[in-house]
């Protein structure tokens, strides 16, 4: 008889105790078998890591002295769970509530195709259970550096990324195509991690079983300035590795970008797109690609 994948969960957790608790008592309901839990804190400045280890003093806590990232904060937790004999890792955001088979689902999903590096949940509103958030993830335009999740069912082949709020990734996979790029510090290093799994010839996918609720924006309060700054640097990034003319999509990228706003009247969000082209400069121009 086949032995069943050894699963860790990462949970990233910044500055954000009644989230992740409630995550993890959701995980509590697990269904499968034999996950271990790993909480990663990302240098919160409140008291998110007494609070966690009161509520859940059996689960592995990290503490980073700094605040990494998405990306930088999940390698951690990537790195511990392959170094200790994971078959599989669940990247789980904070802010969800997995249903108890929802790791189960994503499980069957990958077993089912070899070829298959990654598999993303549906995603369903915490405040609106019967709405979905997002099917799985999204097709990506590279031109003019847009993204739209799909609202409805898709085949996989549909897919050029994944919704990250919950998926599972094979260790093949990240042992072949390399970590999440922690030249991101938050925003499309999914999606960037997705195109490199395609360009490497691993398939992607979504657990039409796998349901999660997710608190949308969470970590961000809906912060429209702080967005469209980090969401302008890391789109840049993704241009850059992935498009087929990363100078002239970058252009027409930012050209929309600054329009749609003007055209609104929206000056400050102006401001900070120009915010998020200094910082990609300074954080992702010179930054490797992971390979």
């Amino acid at each position: 008889m086949t032995s069943l994948p050894k699963v860790w969960c990462v949970v990233l957790n910044w500055n954000g105790a009644d989230y992740t608790i409630e995550c993890l008592t959701a995980l509590t309901s697990c269904t499968y078998p034999g996950l271990k839990v790993i909480v990663i804190d990302n240098g919160s400045t409140d008291d998110s890591v007494s609070r966690i280890k009161v509520a859940y003093p059996e689960i592995l806590l990290l503490h980073n002295q700094k605040n990494l990232g998405f990306a930088g904060g999940n390698n951690v937790g990537i790195r511990y769970a392959l170094e200790r004999g994971a078959d599989s890792v669940w990247l789980l955001n904070n802010d969800t509530k997995p249903a108890p088979d929802a790791l189960s689902a994503l499980v069957a999903k990958a077993s089912s195709d070899d070829r298959i590096g990654a598999v993303a949940s549906i995603c369903y509103y915490a405040d609106a259970p019967s709405t979905v958030q997002a099917w799985g993830g999204s097709r990506v335009n590279l031109w003019i550096g847009y993204s739209g999740l799909s609202r409805v069912p898709r085949e996989d082949d549909w897919f050029d990324s994944l919704n990250g709020t919950s998926i599972l990734v094979r260790r093949s996979a990240l042992e072949d195509v390399g970590l999440l790029d922690e030249a991101f510090f938050v925003y499309w290093e999914d999606t960037e991690f997705c195109l490199r799994l395609r360009k490497k010839g691993w398939r992607i996918a979504a657990a039409s079983d796998s349901r999660v609720l997710h608190k949308v924006s969470a970590s961000t309060g809906g912060n429209k300035n702080w967005l469209d700054r980090l969401e302008t640097a890391s789109l840049l990034r993704v241009l850059k590795l992935h498009s087929p003319a990363p100078a002239l999509a970058s252009v027409i990228f930012l050209a929309v970008r600054f329009s749609r706003r003007l055209l609104r009247l929206e000056f400050s969000r102006c401001g900070s797109v120009w915010q998020g082209i200094q910082e990609y400069q300074q954080r992702h121009a010179g930054a490797p690609q992971i390979r």
